[in-house]
């Protein structure tokens, strides 16, 4: 498999999650700074033009959610999902697609505004509300989801890489982590975790 990232976006979790699962896989890294994920040759593999992408023997995976659940299945011995409990794997996948759909949203009305609108009006009060937008979303993470220690319980899972990735966000956007006790501990013990350590020096975080 070959993964397509660039530091210190979403392609975190998936870079975890391939490392975890003992995966045989090479990096390949865009440079955002020249524009490369919009080059033809990159848009190619993904025609969104952004990352993480994975290419794998049947073809190509984009989205998060998407290639954090292919990699569980693939690797099921890695135990990153439950299988077996249609509630359990069903709420595993509300969080993610929280984070997908709604915190990375959140968190991207700093940094990719223009997505939404156009005018330097509009996009200082996207980012104004940036604060209090990313911290109501933790709120609601640290006390309506998150479990402990890990998001699920007791069992690490593939929404743990995922948390770990948008918390790191936080700083950056207005929000001190360690106004959520939870988090910030799970944050900590993310790592402590072998697979973590291994991909931080493609991250820088």
């Amino acid at each position: 498999m070959i993964f397509y990232l660039a530091p210190r976006t979403v392609a975190v979790a998936p870079h975890i999650t391939l490392e975890e699962v003992g995966a045989d896989y090479e990096t390949r890294v865009l440079d955002f700074s020249t524009g490369e994920q919009r080059s033809d040759i990159y848009l190619g593999i993904n025609p969104k033009g952004r990352v993480p992408a994975l290419v794998t023997d049947k073809g190509v995976i984009t989205e998060t959610p998407a290639i954090l659940l292919y990699l569980a299945q693939r690797y099921p011995e890695a135990d990153l999902a439950p299988w077996k409990d249609a509630f359990q794997l069903a709420k595993l996948q509300e969080f993610n697609a929280y984070l997908c759909a709604t915190v990375h949203v959140a968190h991207a009305h700093r940094v990719r505004g223009e997505r939404w609108a156009d005018g330097e009006n509009a996009l200082e009060a996207m980012q104004r509300k940036v604060p209090h937008t990313m911290r109501a979303c933790f709120q609601l993470i640290a006390d309506d989801f998150f479990q402990g220690p890990w998001v699920m319980g007791q069992s690490y899972s593939l929404a743990d890489p995922y948390l770990f990735t948008i918390s790191n966000w936080l700083e950056g956007d207005g929000v001190d982590i360690r106004d959520f006790p939870n988090i910030a501990d799970h944050n900590r013990r993310m790592r402590e975790r072998a697979a973590v350590a291994k991909i931080l020096p493609f991250h820088d975080i």
